[in-house]
């Protein structure tokens, strides 16, 4: 059922060992006037192999949480999970609405929308195997602040809220690492919300495509007009006219319902300096 855990148990939080990573930026840091959300202190996520857990139907695991806890852990959690698909626009959360399941993504992207009375809407942030939709069941959530919506086509794993609530209480490390990414995915709200208020659409839209490649494993990322406008927070033509000039620049590939990053370094340059900021907890998330 699972290989010999290469994780050692998390010591309390007073007893923690401090980590060695590279502190972050701090609070007061940015080099276009944009403070740095995200927390000082980093702690490096280490897996067992993808592949070397299954779900009760067999299918491997490669949710990163889940590889990241103890074996006797996810031996507790297991039997809760139900294997799931998730076509492009299934969804998983309806704002302002109770949350009843939390899902792990194997694959795939997860996009967690906010929307206005008006109908207009922007991205909140996005989860893929490095997290998990419904991380708010940790620390005592219970309504939906946003809409999650499957974006990118892909599959994971669901748990209802009260058979993960009682999983909870016997699997501290579970707690620890959900409430460690609802804790970075509040501050990536934070910084994003930075970023479309002070940064252009061409930035935004490098942040964006580098964000997604990172939890896809693939230099193609599929992906809509609509999707990246709703994403960005803007209109269809402004996201086609950025779309030309980084692929102009010789940056991307552009066709229909589909971005091939081609020169990802150049695209790291034609980034804001948010994703630099984000992609020092990439440790974090397990996605280096």
């Amino acid at each position: 059922m699972s290989g010999p855990s290469k994780i050692v148990t998390l010591p309390s939080a007073a007893s923690r060992p401090a980590t060695r990573r590279k502190p972050g930026l701090g609070i007061n840091a940015g080099t276009s006037g944009v403070p740095t959300l995200l927390p000082k202190k980093q702690i490096h996520l280490a897996t067992v192999q993808p592949g070397e857990r299954t779900d009760l139907s067999g299918k491997p695991i490669r949710n990163i949480i889940l590889l990241a806890i103890p074996a006797e852990e996810y031996k507790k959690l297991r039997p809760q999970l139900e294997y799931l698909e998730a076509p492009y626009h299934r969804t998983f959360q309806e704002s302002r609405q109770s949350i009843d399941s939390a899902y792990f993504p194997n694959s795939g992207i997860v996009s967690l929308v906010i929307t206005t009375g008006d109908g207009r809407s922007v991205e909140a942030g996005i989860v893929g195997k490095e997290g998990v939709v419904g991380a708010g069941i940790a620390v005592g959530l219970k309504i939906s602040p946003q809409i999650a919506v499957s974006q990118v086509p892909g599959d994971g794993v669901r748990v209802k809220t009260e058979a993960l609530k009682a999983t909870l209480t016997a699997a501290p490390n579970l707690q620890f690492w959900m409430n460690r990414f609802a804790q970075i995915q509040t501050l990536l709200v934070a910084q994003s919300a930075a970023c479309n208020r002070l940064h252009g659409i061409e930035q935004r839209l490098a942040r964006w495509l580098l964000m997604s490649q990172d939890r896809l494993d693939s230099e193609a990322v599929p992906l809509t007009h609509e999707f990246l406008a709703e994403m960005l927070g803007t209109g269809r033509p402004s996201v086609s006219v950025a779309a030309a000039i980084l692929q102009r620049a010789g940056l991307i590939e552009y066709t229909r319902g589909t971005v091939m990053v081609v020169n990802r370094k150049g695209l790291e340059k034609a980034a804001c300096e948010c994703y630099q900021i984000i992609q020092q907890f990439n440790g974090d998330l397990g996605l280096n």
